[in-house]
């Protein structure tokens, strides 16, 4: 098979006039192709243009990107131009993906089995990123599980295709999206791609994620004998109605065939679901009230400190305040082996969390600092055994600030660095906010 470029093939970068050297071909796409590369001495990926591609405009519109900047590390962001001394065309060097991150079809796939805690916190990146994105106002027009990487052990996420990014309002890059993913409005030619389409594909792609099927695939899509155009048309934008709408069951999942959703759905807390069922019949009606990147955002950490274990079976489930306190059911059972949960310890952090302490609990600095931004690579807390007493747990101080524990009886007792307060009841002052556990 012919290629663009070839293995060993220099070129230049415009702005910093540096080598290129061109070491392998990776794939190919509808706008060009990437390949490794060498670039100032290390590895990079390469995307080079087909010939009907490379316009003026485009190169434009991509040095303005570069201009920009990446609105986040977790953007495959274009970082040069790079020419060649003897062809046409151009292309950009970007960042190489690590091998570690897979793509979103392997998890649809079932290819990669990642933990809820991973899926919490990939749900997070995404929400994050694409709010950094839109923030300086500019729209991704195309966000679907084509254009993002996670790896698995840890929930974190990169993104990619990020040539076709516009200011919000533009058509340069003369996308509209992917289909099945593109906002109602989009597929009935009432609208172009905006900020406002980009969260109607976020909560796609986030359904997605989390329960392993489309959000308006249902019983009208199973009866649909050919998926033509037409048939499209009238599912994702005359007609959309969302699998799990409370005040519509023509489109509920069909069991035996459609069964991920039907297995997915009655896990999550009833906060999480209520984001869902806005996104898809609120936001369906309404492209303004849709559910916002922040309010995502938000979510997926109220999730990730959702998350409790079964005894038995050692699943994941999740802490439903609702069915706790409104509904009186207790902790309920676990999805996996249908036995009874015992919730362990919670910790409240004034009005803003509440965190399971599991035994492999860990906080970080917007839990307790909230001017601080979001960080999963450093923690300031970990729940730690007893070293001589397994039975003994304790919330460890992994900040370089002093805690104080205040007993039931009004004792205060100082927690400095390195030391562990027990997961008895008490009070815990952390500094700009105060804690409770509740056992």
């Amino acid at each position: 098979m012919t290629h663009l470029l070839k293995e060993g093939q220099e070129l230049r970068t415009v702005s910093s006039n540096l080598r290129c050297v061109v070491e392998k071909y990776l794939g190919g796409g509808g706008q060009g192709e990437v390949y490794r590369a060498e670039y100032g001495g290390k590895p990079t990926a390469l995307k080079w243009y087909y010939p009907d591609i490379a316009t003026e405009r485009l190169r434009e519109a991509l040095d303005a990107l570069i201009q920009l900047g990446s609105p986040t590390d977790r953007f495959l962001w274009p970082m040069e131009l790079v020419v060649s001394r003897s062809m046409p065309g151009f292309g950009y060097v970007m960042p190489l993906r690590d091998p570690s991150y897979k793509g979103l079809m392997d998890l649809m796939k079932r290819r990669v089995d990642p933990s809820f805690r991973a899926l919490c916190t990939a749900g997070f990146y995404l929400a994050d990123g694409y709010l950094q994105l839109h923030s300086k106002g500019y729209s991704y027009q195309d966000i679907s599980h084509g254009n993002v990487f996670l790896e698995p052990a840890s929930g974190k996420v990169l993104i990619c295709d990020n040539d076709n990014v516009v200011v919000d309002g533009e058509t340069s890059s003369g996308v509209f999206g992917t289909p099945r993913f593109m906002a109602p409005e989009i597929v009935r030619g009432e609208a172009m791609p905006s900020t406002l389409t980009d969260i109607f594909s976020l909560a796609v792609l986030l359904f997605y994620m989390f329960h392993i099927h489309h959000p308006l695939e249902g019983r009208l899509e199973h009866r649909i004998h050919c998926l033509d155009s037409p048939a499209m048309k009238q599912l994702y934008g005359d007609h959309p109605v969302f699998i799990f709408d409370p005040n519509d069951q023509s489109n509920r999942p069909v069991p035996g065939e459609q069964d991920n959703p039907l297995l997915f759905w009655p896990i999550y807390p009833r906060f999480f679901r209520d984001l869902f069922t806005d996104s898809f019949t609120k936001g369906i009606r309404s492209p303004g009230d849709r559910i916002r990147e922040s309010q995502w955002r938000n979510a997926m950490i109220q999730l990730r400190d959702s998350i409790i274990y079964c005894g038995p079976c050692g699943k994941e489930n999740f802490y439903d305040a609702e069915r706790l306190v409104q509904r009186n059911e207790g902790a309920g059972n676990c999805w996996s082996c249908r036995r009874e949960l015992v919730l362990p310890p919670r910790l409240r952090i004034a009005d803003k969390f509440v965190v399971m302490l599991n035994h492999d609990t860990v906080l970080y600095p917007h839990h307790l600092d909230p001017d601080r931004r979001y960080d999963f690579d450093e923690p300031t807390a970990a729940v730690t055994q007893h070293p001589c007493q397994p039975g003994l747990w304790g919330l460890k101080n992994l900040t370089a600030d002093e805690w104080t524990l205040v007993e039931h009886d009004g004792e205060m007792t100082p927690i400095p660095s390195g030391r562990t307060a027990s997961l008895s009841e008490c009070k815990i002052r952390f500094g700009k906010l105060d804690g409770e556990i509740r056992a």
